[in-house]
């Protein structure tokens, strides 16, 4: 063992480590230092491969050792767990442990202390496992047990009796009760006290104890403080009996001072004994109390002096008129604690308590239990009371007992008068004084333990004594009376109450000389007739005396039998007499009674020998006397040592015959059945009385004995074989004889041979009747008395067991066959196989061959019956059915395990057909299926289950054989097979056999002993699969499962083993049904409930992956897949098996997680589209919709839960087929659930605020309800329905952020990795939320900080990247979003909800940057990505499935800006017309804005840009677009004019200065354009209604002039109306503005327009709130602006002040009409000021354009005016920049105005301008569809809002796209088209809407179900029907 680190640098060196062991096999030189290693001897066992090396050295060491190094390890683990208490407590055992292993290695201990320490060490050895859930282990005299060097049954006990003494400690018989009196506190102190406890029994009135005694100084504490004796007492031997409610601690206190409590201290100087206060409690209260509670006890005094004698009774009857408190604050401070055992136990455990002192009180008489060595003798006198005459006295006389105890000689006796324990003895002793009481009652208890030997002669003197209370306070003697202690005869004073006579004597009287009084009588209870005048005297004095003594008697019987001699004609009657004596007495004198008995019996046995045998019956059967059964020793020893009857044998032998033979012809029973209780001990005295005899003659008359025997053997036999009734006398005699008969073997063994005895044995046990009814009390004794015998000495020799096993095995086998006291069975059972070693001895193979024989069928019956019994109720049942079956199954393991082959041979041939084999075969599987149950044993019992699994695959490995012979070929029974397969399979996959969960230290242990049995196992199962054939077949698909479930084990030769099997079947399968369908479903079943069990792991995937290159060492089965056809289908049932696997894997790692999150949701998605797409499993299918269900309920993603229960609502039916029971769903019809799953989808949807979707939900089932007439139904239907259009009108919806997040790296799951997705984020969620939730969900992730796809390296990473940024939704619902009216609440819904696109824009220069105008060279890259499902759906974000990348040009990007900074200003002008603006603020800055970044050069910037003549000539074909620019230009000016003109009539006056500085800058700005008066075609107001317009006037198509106050709605639409299909960001050109704009923009960040102001969505990095990469560059026009970068740290303020109207309710800056305060506002705006408003707006062109664009919902109708119509026309009409170019990343300072809630695009953070490059791009009604491109002419007549960019070739690729795992459907119906999700959508229709039809018009239509077309796809292009994937299988869910 080496101590020290050594490198091994020399040559042949050694390489050492601290603890490192080396053998040596030889004596190793040069290879380490010697001082370096310390030297241990030790030894080889197992040697070869997994050879152990054993220390020869205590096993308590090595365990010591072993265990410490295990319990590091999870002590270390304990501190990480935060589990600090069993941290703490196990690191103090740990430290205790070693001191106590330091102690034992120095080997100075004596053998008791060496044992105690043994016993500490094991004790806190199993308290550690215990606590750490480790194994129990087996222990004998604290050493561990080999399981192999005992036997299966002895193991069984060892732990069961390990287990049971941890579980159910014994209660204990013996209670002792400590008392500690600590203090008396009280006010009236001042006076020496004495404090008696003792216990009293309140049921019977009277003590059951001694007194203890403590005295109190004047402040009320003990005396002696140093003598703890003297102050602690241990009152013993209590029994169970005295723990009851009435039995009580009884506290008496005296006061040692004058007479009168009050009396001064000069009056005298005398003191006296005098009554202060009693004290009382229940025992019982001490039953429920802590350990050792201090208790206050209340003191009370008499109220009467005279009533002091019973003060405790009354206290205890709570008679309250006779006691009192004896003060306010008086109490009798003592400590209390119950004791459990026998003394000696309490003296190991509490050594402290006996070391340091105590005192024991003991009980009033005997214990419960009398032991023999006992040595007490202790007389307890109690002074009663006495009466007393006045003595010529005027009052009563105050009387003082004085108490003497004198010898032979007249001399008192020193120390011999006690009051109590606690305090030695005194000479004398003095009563307490009552004062004036001539009838005086003191009831005090003293004890007199005089020694035996003083006894004789010796008397007690009491002195009576008036105690004076004059001056001289005197003590005058007026009389005396005394009492001997034992009369003549011998006998001691008898027990009882004696009135003793008082003798008159004078003061100064002399006493000293008792030979003058002695003379005299002292009782008047036994004084001669003529004495009458004492008689007739009135004083008297009475006590009470009680002897408690082992030696002396009280008893003239019991003196008269002991003296036979000195009065032989007393004899008869003193035998007769002996029955009635105490039990008590008798063993008082055991041995002196025996030799009298005996002396009689020699002497007169011929006329006293039956009485004597009857009075030897008597005191036998007296010691089995529980209160006396411990002197069986002494009449042991006695037999041994003492008895001398050599010629007894005779006459007892001679008696017990003559009792047998009567046995049968006697009418009463009892006497015999007396005598043959008594045979054991009857038997021990023949036995000895005869060898006495042959010793003393030389073994003379031995046949004659014999004979005698033999005879006597014959009278028994004879009895025992009557049949009798089952109430007989003579069955109880018979039973009562069987019950002692096994204790009389090792007497007979003393004289006979064993074969002799056993042969007595066998025909007496042989005689008893063979067939007797179950309910026969005789049958349990038979068994009791089989038992006795395996377990007696004579069974234990093998010649003895070869006669008696025989006998033993029939009884039985009789009662296991009938299942009749099966206890005793078990017992017996183990017994006998305890005594079998394993060897080759041919006795021990007979009788294993005759166990077999007899019980091995009977055995395995008898486990099978009582493991399928259900449990009984009761605990203690049940640890009884428990014990049994632990203890036949025990039995059984221990018979296999002495079996060899030879027996299994035997065993096999004893079968004579193939039925009976087979049922054994399958009876004997069952049976060890049941005994690998995890709940066979218990949970720590890891070493009884290796012992179980060992001898199972022995047995196994036999039984194989027998398998393959007999039920092979023509033969072959597949039940017996499978049996086989099954339980091989169970076997594998016990917990206590995966090695890979066990400490290395475990592991190796139990590979040492016996290997991996999971690996011998899997090669039998691979052996036997090879010899099946053909039969393999009839196990396809069955085992396909288990065979699974063992591959899942992570033992790779156990996976290398069994995968070929899985090849095999595939190839079987194949050549029966030509496709292995079958081997694939039942493969994919079992991989998804074993996978979810938590079986497999990754290397599992990556072998099953590598299943096809496993084909490499079966050579032969691989030549043979070669041949086939079937490779390939094959190869491609792996790739799908491997898949999934991946996919469960992940699932299985996302759910060991706590909250949910995105990853679960994610994961379980994947999988479920696995299963619809890939598997077509619909039940797995529809299991996992209810899993992600549930998860998405528990996260609160309420509309994510209806869309996925939406999936399995569509494979419904509205049919009245039965469905069966399923999931949470009862049986009912399909209808019925279909309406549930409505109800509860409708339910989710609300909550989801999803409510569009509900209606369409609440319609179908309204036309469901109206179709069956259920009306009742369809008016709440109908009513639900209303509530959501209310809700939708007047509840607060947020629109979500969406953010783009990239996985990339290897490290990420399978359904994540190296994927992209779109998220739907929550309420409120911003982009540095969004970024911090997915870096706690992923917490090893990187976070990337840029935009850009990533190489390779990163795709390839061992590692995560998380890549996240903001992106744009584009809709798909534009007929909503462009229709007039619509109020924006609605408009919201549509904007972020069934969105499959998104889109993400960066600006970037290309070619050279012209830093004098920037616009010039600044591109947009916008990016589009597609998904896979359009978002919201069942999941929160799915995967991207394309990407488009456009770019677009500066020239299209600044008219993209300009549009949306029109549409922004025109909404704001309609909102403050309409009233529907609470303050002009946000107005007020946008004008503010735009004007003054106009004013600094922002509009000019693009002039100089654009119209240059470079650049028009340079650029031909933008000539279109220039000339539209041109007009957004003018069109922006003449809104400003109008916006100015309606800002000038809401203007606060406060606010009048900043409009006329706008003022005078817009005519700046008109002069810088060049505009001096606007064309005609720009006169008409750009201004309209975006939400909420009355449709009256939405179709008004007259014109008028501009005006503030008189506007019109126009029926057209100019193409600068467009209302923007999204919020894209429009920041403008940043200037350089005044300080008083900078002013402005300051304050209104804390005035109220900062509630409507917001930041835009961020697309940039993961940094980044809301803001622009760094890489972005920012594009504002001025020079004042240094750097086009702006960074994170000069953002604008505003960003983390305003919330985005996407966090923010969509009626933020409109009055809610459920808010009272603003009811009033609402109906104005909703009825005349709306009117008003819409009459005032000026709406009118003078040019009629006619060209169309896809940003066009309505063509434009011509007007009068068309001077323009020819030259514009190409102005007008620019190109239509490509639909798939979306919005680009925002700018920094992007701030939205909380008028643009639905469709305007976001200012920058100042209002500065109305144009930057840097912005994105916000496109306006055409942005967001699919536009025509370059390669399609603009205008080519109206198309829909839909329209599709790459027209056919678009719809091919959806449709060819992997569907959804759900089908979409929905009823066509003329209703009103609205946009809905994907899995809802009604299909378009193209006529105008219609009202709803009555009900009788829908009832033809309204079942009928089509799929909607997608919502991506271009109306007008024909519609190709999805296929629905899943087979309808719905009918057996």
């Amino acid at each position: 063992l080496s101590f020290s680190l050594f490198r091994g640098t020399v040559q042949h060196g050694l390489p050492l480590e601290i603890g490192d062991t080396v053998l040596f096999i030889l004596s190793p030189q040069g290879i380490f230092p010697c001082t370096y290693i310390h030297l241990k001897n030790a030894h080889i066992k197992n040697k070869g491969q997994f050879e152990t090396v054993i220390p020869t050295e205590d096993s308590v060491i090595t365990e010591m050792t072993t265990t410490l190094r295990d319990w590091g390890a999870m002590w270390k683990r304990l501190y990480v767990k935060n589990e600090g208490d069993l941290f703490h407590r196990l690191w103090h055992v740990m430290n205790e442990i070693l001191d106590l292993r330091r102690q034992v290695l120095v080997g100075h201990l004596t053998n008791d202390r060496m044992k105690d320490v043994k016993q500490h060490i094991t004790a806190r050895l199993d308290w550690g496992n215990e606590q750490l859930s480790l194994d129990l282990v087996p222990r004998r005299e604290f050493s561990m047990v080999d399981p192999d060097e005992i036997s299966v049954t002895e193991l069984f006990k060892l732990m069961e009796h390990r287990h049971r003494k941890k579980e159910t400690p014994v209660p204990a018989s013996t209670h002792h009760l400590f008392v500690h009196m600590k203090s008396l506190m009280s006010s009236n102190l001042g006076e020496e006290l004495e404090v008696f406890f003792h216990i009293y029994d309140g049921r019977e009135n009277r003590p059951l104890s001694e007194r203890f005694f403590v005295r109190l100084n004047k402040n009320g504490v003990p005396k002696s403080p140093e003598k703890t004796e003297r102050q602690c007492t241990l009152f013993v031997d209590l029994g169970s009996s005295d723990l009851r409610k009435d039995v009580y601690i009884v506290v008496h206190i005296m006061r040692i001072g004058r007479m009168g409590a009050g009396e001064k201290k000069n009056l005298c100087s005398i003191q006296y004994r005098r009554p202060f206060g009693c004290a009382v409690v229940s025992i019982a209260d001490l039953l429920t109390a802590d350990s050792k509670d201090d208790h206050l006890l209340k003191v009370y005094a008499c109220t009467t002096e005279s009533e002091w004698y019973q003060i405790h009774e009354n206290i205890i009857r709570k008679v309250n008129s006779r006691y009192n408190l004896s003060g306010s604050n008086t109490g009798l401070a003592v400590s209390l604690q119950l004791l459990h055992g026998d003394i000696e136990q309490l003296r190991r455990e509490y050594m402290v308590l006996f070391t340091r002192g105590v005192s024991i009180t003991k009980k009033l008489g005997f214990s419960d239990i009398i032991m023999p060595g006992e040595m007490r003798n202790d007389l307890y006198v109690t002074l009663e009371k006495g009466e007393f005459e006045k003595g010529g006295k005027s009052v009563a006389r105050n009387v003082e007992i004085t108490v003497y105890v004198l010898d032979i000689d007249g001399q008192v006796m020193k120390s011999y008068v006690a009051a109590g324990s606690g305090e030695p003895g005194g000479d004398e002793y003095h009563s307490f004084v009552l004062y004036h009481n001539n009838s005086p009652r003191w009831a005090e208890q003293i004890k007199l333990p005089i020694p035996v030997d003083m006894f004789r002669g010796a008397h007690v003197r009491f002195e009576f004594r008036h105690c004076s209370t004059k001056d001289k306070g005197e003590k005058k003697l007026f009389g005396y009376s005394f009492i001997h202690l034992m009369q003549e005869d011998g006998r001691t004073l008898p027990d009882g109450t004696h009135e003793l006579i008082i003798h008159k004597c004078e003061e100064n009287a002399n006493l000293q000389d008792s030979s003058r009084y002695l003379k005299l009588p002292f009782s008047k209870a036994n004084l001669p007739g003529n004495n009458q005048a004492v008689k007739g005297t009135k004083e008297s004095f009475w006590i009470t005396s009680f002897l408690c003594s082992t030696k002396l008697t009280q008893n003239g019987d019991m003196l008269d039998l002991l003296k036979w001699r000195a009065h032989p004609e007393k004899i008869n009657d003193s035998l007769s007499k002996l029955k009635e004596i105490d039990g008590s007495e008798i063993v008082k004198f055991l041995q002196d009674t025996l030799d009298t008995l005996f002396g009689i019996l020699d002497e007169s046995s011929q006329r006293y020998g039956l009485k004597v045998f009857d009075c030897l019956v008597h005191i036998i059967n007296l010691l089995q006397d529980s209160k006396f059964q411990h002197f069986k020793p002494v009449m042991d020893t006695y037999i041994e040592s003492h008895f001398a009857g050599a010629l007894s044998y005779r006459d007892l032998i001679k008696v017990l015959k003559w009792y047998v033979d009567r046995i049968v012809d006697a009418e009463h029973q009892d006497h015999i059945q007396q005598v043959l209780k008594a045979t054991e001990y009857i038997f021990k005295y023949i036995i000895q009385s005869r060898r006495l005899f042959a010793l003393a003659t030389g073994g003379q008359s031995e046949e004659e004995f014999r004979c005698c025997i033999h005879e006597l053997f014959m009278s028994i036999r004879f009895f025992l074989s009557q049949e009798n009734k089952i109430t007989s006398p003579v069955t109880q005699t018979q039973a009562v004889f069987l019950r002692t008969f096994p204790a009389v073997y090792g007497e007979l063994l003393k004289i006979f041979t064993v074969r002799e005895v056993a042969g007595f044995v066998r025909e007496t046990l042989g005689s008893l009747p063979a067939t007797a009814h179950a309910e026969c009390p005789l049958e349990t004794v038979k068994l009791h008395c089989i038992t006795k015998t395996v377990e007696s000495q004579l069974y234990t020799n093998p010649e003895s067991r070869c006669i008696l096993l025989p006998v033993v095995l029939r009884l039985l086998q009789a009662h296991m066959q009938e299942q009749r006291d099966l206890v005793m069975c078990a017992r017996i059972l183990t017994s006998m196989l305890s005594l079998i070693r394993k060897d080759d001895s041919l006795v021990v193979s007979e009788e294993v061959d005759l166990i077999v024989d007899s019980l091995l069928v009977v055995l395995m019956r008898t486990i099978l019956e009582i493991t399928n019994r259900p449990q009984p109720a009761g605990t203690n049942m049940r640890l009884q059915f428990q014990d049994i079956t632990g203890e036949f199954v025990a039995c059984l393991l221990a018979l296999l395990r002495q079996m060899s082959d030879k027996h299994y041979q035997q065993l096999l041939q004893t079968f004579t057909s193939k039925d009976d084999l087979r049922d054994f075969l399958l009876q004997i599987f069952t049976v060890f299926r049941i005994l690998i149950r995890p709940e066979m044993f218990p949970k720590d019992w890891t070493v009884m289950r290796l012992v179980t699994n060992n001898v199972i695959i022995t047995t196994v490995l036999y039984l194989s054989d027998a398998l393959r012979k007999n039920f092979l070929n023509e033969k072959f029974d597949y039940k017996v097979w499978d049996s086989y397969f099954y339980l091989s399979v169970i076997f594998i996959n016990q917990p206590c056999l995966q090695l890979e969960s066990f400490s290395p230290s475990k592991r190796k242990r139990v590979l040492e002993k016996y290997g991996d049995m999971r690996v011998m196992m899997g090669c039998e199962i691979f052996s036997m699969w090879q010899n099946l054939g053909e039969h393999k077949l009839n196990f396809i698909p069955a085992m396909i499962g288990p065979f699974l479930e063992v591959t899942l084990v992570p033992q790779p030769d156990l996976r290398n083993v069994m995968i070929p099997i899985f090849h095999d079947m595939m190839d079987w399968e194949q050549r029966r049904s030509g496709n292995f369908k079958q081997v694939e479903a039942k493969l994919i079943d079992k991989l998804d409930s074993l996978m979810s069990e938590g079986k497999g792991d990754e290397t599992y995937r990556e072998l099953f992956n590598s299943i096809i290159p496993l084909f490499g060492p079966y050579p032969s089965l691989l030549k043979k897949i070669e041949r086939e056809t079937w490779r390939e289908s094959g190869i491609s049932l792996i790739a799908t098996v491997t898949r999934l696997m991946e996919r469960l894997l992940d699932y299985r790692d996302c759910m060991k997680l706590g909250e949910v999150d995105g990853k679960k949701i994610g994961c379980t998605v994947s999988l479920l589209n696995f299963y619809k797409t890939e598997l077509n499993k619909e039940e797995m299918y529809i299991r996992y919709i209810h899993k992600l269900y549930e998860l998405h309920l528990k996260a609160q993603n309420y509309t994510e839960a209806s869309y996925t229960l939406l999936l399995y609502d569509e494979l419904l039916e509205w049919s009245d087929r039965p469905l069966r029971e399923f999931l949470n769903y009862p049986m009912q019809s399909e209808w019925q659930r279909k309406e549930y799953l409505h109800l509860t989808i409708v339910q989710n949807f609300d909550r989801g605020k999803c409510w569009e979707n509900g209606i369409i939900l609440c319609r179908e089932l309204a036309d469901q309800y109206e179709s069956y007439y259920d009306y009742r139904n369809l008016s709440k239907m109908r009513m639900m329905e209303a509530s959501l259009y209310d809700k939708i009108m007047d509840q607060q919806r947020l629109e979500p952020e969406f953010f783009r997040v990239g996985f990339y790296g290897k490290k990420f799951p399978f359904f994540l990795r190296n994927k992209e997705f779109v998220c739907r984020g929550h309420d409120y969620e911003r982009l540095e939320a969004f970024q911090q939730r997915m870096l706690n969900e992923f917490p090893h992730a990187i976070a990337m900080q840029h935009v850009n796809q990533p190489d390779q390296t990163i795709y390839q990473a061992e590692a995560q990247y998380l890549q996240i940024y903001a992106v744009s939704p584009i809709p798909e619902s534009q007929d909503v979003l462009q229709r007039d009216g619509v109020p924006d609440n609605i408009k919201s819904f549509y904007k972020v909800n069934h969105i499959w696109r998104f889109r993400y824009d960066r600006p970037f220069h290309k070619g050279t940057k012209d830093k004098e105008n920037e616009f010039k060279s600044l591109w947009v890259e916008r990016t589009t990505l597609t998904l896979v499902q359009s978002l919201p759906g069942i999941s929160r974000w799915f995967e991207v499935e394309k990407r488009e990348l456009v770019e677009v040009s500066p020239l299209e990007n600044a008219i993209e800006v300009i549009e949306n900074k029109n549409l922004q200003l025109r909404t704001l002008i309609a909102q403050c017309q309409s009233r529907q603006m609470q303050n002009i603020n946000p107005l007020t800055m946008c004008l503010n804005g735009v004007i003054d970044a106009a004013v600094n050069g922002g509009l000019a910037r693009y002039q100089e840009a654009f119209f240059v003549k470079d650049y028009i000539v340079n650029h031909p074909e933008d000539g279109e677009k220039i000339g539209r620019l041109r007009e957004l230009m003018f069109e922006q000016a003449h809104i400003l004019e109008y916006g100015l003109a309606v800002h000038e009539k809401f203007v606060p006056q406060d606010m009048r200065p900043l409009h006329k500085k706008l003022v005078d800058q817009f005519h700046v700005m008109k002069s810088s354009l060049g505009i001096q008066e606007f064309p005609a075609y720009v006169r008409a107001s750009p201004v309209h209604f975006t939400n909420g317009s009355p449709r009256s006037s939405c179709r008004n198509s007259v014109p008028n002039i501009i005006s503030p106050d008189g506007a019109r709605v126009v029926a057209r639409r100019s193409p600068l109306t467009y209302p923007a299909v999204n919020r894209y960001s429009s920041s403008s050109l940043s200037s350089q503005a005044s300080n008083e704009v900078s002013n402005i923009t300051g304050q209104s960040e804390s005035s109220d327009e900062v509630f409507n102001m917001q930041p835009s969505p961020s697309t940039s990095s993961l940094s980044s709130n809301h803001s622009a990469s760094p890489n972005v560059t920012s594009s504002a026009p001025s020079s004042a602006r240094g750097s086009p970068q702006l960074q994170d740290k000069h953002k604008h303020s505003r960003e983390n002040s305003c919330l985005s109207s996407r966090e923010r309710p969509v009626s933020a800056i409109y009055p809610n009409p459920l808010d009272p305060a603003q009811v009033n506002t609402h109906k104005q705006i909703n009825t005349q000021t709306m009117i008003d408003a819409c009459l005032s707006i000026c709406l009118y062109t003078n040019i009629v354009r006619t060209t169309f664009s896809s940003r066009s919902l309505d063509s434009v109708k011509e007007v009068n005016n068309t001077q323009f119509s020819d030259t514009v026309g190409k102005l007008l009409c620019p190109p239509v920049p490509p639909s798939s170019l979306p919005p680009f990343t925002p700018s920094p300072t992007e701030c939205q105005s909380a008028g643009l809630v639905s469709n305007s695009p976001v200012l920058s953070g100042s209002y500065s301008s109305g144009i930057s490059s840097m912005s994105r791009c916000s496109v306006s009604e055409a942005s967001g569809t699919e536009a025509t491109t370059g390669d399609h002419p603009a205008h080519q007549g109206p198309t829909m809002p839909n329209s599709v960019s790459s027209g056919s070739d678009e719809l091919i690729r959806r449709e060819n796209k992997t569907p959804p795992p759900y089908s979409v459907y929905e009823r066509s119906n003329p209703r009103r088209p609205v946009p809905l999700p994907h899995s809802l959508s009604i299909p378009p229709s193209v006529d105008p809407p219609a009202l709803p039809p009555k009900p009788h018009q829908l009832r033809t239509s309204s079942m009928k179900l089509v799929p909607t077309s997608d919502p991506r796809r271009a109306d007008g292009v024909p519609h190709v029907p999805r296929p629905r994937p899943l087979p309808r299988k719905v009918s057996q869910l």
